[in-house]
């Protein structure tokens, strides 16, 4: 078993190969440039280094969002592409879950993976580890910090929270939670494309054709056409 997994749903952008579940390969960024521009020539760079050649891969995983729109298309493109291409299954797992699983395996309690979504929103989720397992308990979604907050509190409980994004919304979550909060160490912000890889060993198989990103929300330029054009037909009728 040769598996590639991709990860460019966010500034991140995250390569790994599995050989057999040993992490033979990795390559990690967390820089603001086009991911259209350099995925692929890092993808294939890693395969070159590890002596793997396409036609030895056995199953393509992609992060499939939630995160930047762009980013997460560009990634699911990429990762349909080769499925499709190699006649090899695809598997699409959450970026939060990613994110989550990179740091809570060490965590026994409550892990939120963030990425920021802009006026005072994160992408978010909870996820909860005992003995190294993981179960979600709150679904992936578009939410205000501020709002997240107060359902957290209900938890009662200490919660991790991890995320390249994190000092964005930190004040609010710290303000909010006290010591219930815990603030993972930067060193762990970055999710882990061998942990994706992982992920996806575990998951069923997803339909190529089919396959669509989780945005969770419409892109804002798709967002600002539907209003535009739902005033349009009002306008229209009179």
């Amino acid at each position: 078993m040769k598996v590639l997994a991709i990860d460019t749903s966010n500034f991140v952008l995250g390569i790994s190969l599995l050989d057999n579940e040993k992490v033979v390969g990795e390559y990690i960024t967390n820089l603001k440039k086009n991911h259209s521009v350099r995925a692929m020539p890092a993808i294939e760079q890693l395969m070159k280094e590890c002596d793997i050649k396409p036609k030895e891969l056995t199953k393509i995983v992609v992060a499939k969002g939630p995160g930047s729109y762009t980013g997460v298309r560009i990634g699911v493109t990429i990762a349909k592409t080769l499925a499709w291409t190699l006649n090899i299954p695809l598997v699409g797992v959450s970026s939060l879950e990613v994110l989550a699983v990179s740091v809570g395996k060490y965590f026994e309690g409550n892990v939120v993976p963030l990425f920021d979504a802009r006026r005072g929103q994160i992408y978010t989720g909870l996820y909860q580890f005992s003995e190294k397992k993981c179960i979600q308990t709150k679904e992936d979604q578009l939410i205000l910090t501020t709002d997240w907050v107060e359902q957290l509190k209900k938890e009662q409980k200490k919660i991790l929270f991890v995320g390249n994004d994190l000092p964005l919304h930190q004040e609010v979550i710290l303000s909010g939670l006290g010591e219930q909060a815990i603030l993972a160490d930067p060193a762990d912000y970055n999710p882990r494309p061998s942990v994706l890889a992982m992920l996806g060993n575990e998951k069923e198989n997803e339909e190529i054709h089919t396959f669509i990103p989780e945005y969770i929300r419409l892109a804002e330029a798709e967002a600002n056409w539907l209003e535009a054009n739902k005033k349009g037909k009002k306008e229209d009728m009179g």
